[in-house]
């Protein structure tokens, strides 16, 4: 198994907002963190250790959580389930992590990485991207850090559907319908869509 990134946090015994207020002054961030069982235990964490490895992880990939609580430590593979911001300074205020099993598969949303210039781009048509994640199923070990799409062969009208994007081994795409990912479109037909899409937004907005 690959080694993880590694994060320490430490159980928090006071709780209520005036402890939590302390705490983020001292430079740590209240938490939760959610087992595999349901169970959930207050943690607090330091704030850049905490951002360095959001930064590296995000929402989607593995890593080891390190628990210190009653003198001992216990790791065990988490993910975050969310890191919620301060609306002004941008800072952690409050994050939640949620322990998985190795063993048994989860539902995730991984991003798409394009790379590449395609043709159509390169005589001047827009590359449009119509979603930017895709949920999977797949072992919590098995999450890919991208779904890459190569666009270098796309030429103007060029689409590429979800079914024509190629998974991992073992991570699977949740998805109803054959939805277009993205497309390399002449200029005026994207200065028509977004015109389109503003103008059925005002018309909403003009609804009683």
């Amino acid at each position: 198994m690959a080694e993880l990134l590694k994060l320490n946090v430490q159980e928090r015994t006071e709780l209520g907002k005036g402890p939590n207020r302390r705490l983020r002054a001292s430079g740590m961030v209240p938490g939760i963190y959610y087992d595999a069982k349901g169970a959930n235990i207050p943690v607090k964490v330091l704030m850049v250790p905490l951002q360095k490895a959001y930064a590296a992880v995000g929402n989607s990939q593995v890593f080891e959580l390190a628990l210190e609580r009653n003198g001992k430590i216990e790791s065990m593979p988490a993910m975050m389930w969310r890191l919620r911001n301060e609306p002004v300074k941008g800072v952690p205020e409050h994050v939640d992590f949620f322990g998985v099993d190795l063993s048994k598969e989860i539902k995730v949303a991984v991003p798409f990485e394009i790379t590449g210039e395609s043709k159509g781009v390169k005589l001047g048509a827009m590359l449009v991207q119509y979603r930017e994640h895709i949920e999977v199923v797949c072992k919590p070990m098995d999450i890919p850090e991208s779904i890459v799409i190569d666009i270098t062969e796309m030429e103007i009208m060029d689409h590429v559907h979800i079914e024509d994007v190629a998974f991992p081994e073992g991570v699977t795409p949740i998805f109803e319908e054959n939805f277009a990912v993205l497309a390399v479109l002449p200029m005026h037909e994207e200065e028509e869509s977004e015109e389109g899409a503003e103008g059925a937004e005002a018309a909403e907005g003009t609804e009683a």
